[in-house]
């Protein structure tokens, strides 16, 4: 799964790497947790692909409580054609949610030990996800879920499962409408074994409270 990430690369390197212009400036944070606000690309009018604010734990349109969504973070590749929550999104709201790294906890003999994991190349990760609009409320509520898959053989050292990483030329293919769920599940498959970077990182993230450049320096060991 994928509780924790953080995104703080610049609208620059954004354009640079998915080809869009976020219509916002993007506020580092370092400590993304569920219910707060995520930046996504979904499909625009016109087939374009626009820069959005979502709020991360879905909604589905027919449920009756927006809390429902505090269970809703992440949806298994495995099982999204399904499940009554995903499959009308995975036909027609898919997104990319943006992220600079995440965080994932290894078990051990000392509890549950955090990691920082982020591209090799320090460039954006764009995780595969669904998007919602409730409409139940007071205002429209439009919130997102990340989609994973089983972990690749070097992420196993530290999770069974990890977030769908969409390569930058997979982001237009995921997010056009009206692609046959073949081609979709084609894309929902664990990243390249050299995609990735990780390193120790210190307990402080794991209060949602705590943000900041800290959280994802390498624990001192020793």
């Amino acid at each position: 799964m994928c509780g924790r990430f953080a995104f703080y690369s610049p609208r620059q390197a954004v354009l640079d790497t998915f080809g869009v212009s976020l219509p916002f400036e993007v506020v580092p944070r370092y400590n993304v947790a569920p219910t707060q606000p995520v930046v996504a690309l979904r499909a625009a009018a016109g087939g374009a692909i626009e820069g959005v604010q979502l709020r991360w734990g879905l909604v589905p349109f027919w449920a009756r409580d927006p809390g429902i969504g505090n269970r809703l973070i992440n949806a298994r590749a495995e099982t999204l054609g399904g499940k009554p929550a995903f499959r009308d999104a995975l036909r027609r709201r898919r997104c990319a949610v943006l992220a600079s790294g995440f965080y994932e906890w290894r078990r051990d003999t000392t509890g549950r030990t955090p990691f920082y994991i982020a591209a090799a190349d320090g460039r954006p990760l764009a995780f595969a996800g669904l998007w919602e609009r409730w409409e139940r409320g007071e205002a429209p509520l439009e919130t997102c879920t990340l989609v994973t898959t089983e972990a690749n053989g070097a992420m196993r050292a530290l999770h069974e499962r990890m977030p769908v990483i969409l390569a930058p030329q997979a982001v237009a293919a995921w997010l056009a409408p009206g692609q046959p769920l073949p081609t979709l599940a084609a894309l929902l498959r664990p990243a390249p074994e050299d995609l990735l970077t990780w390193h120790e990182v210190g307990r402080a993230v794991n209060n949602p409270a705590h943000d900041g450049a800290d959280l994802i320096r390498p624990r001192a060991v020793g």
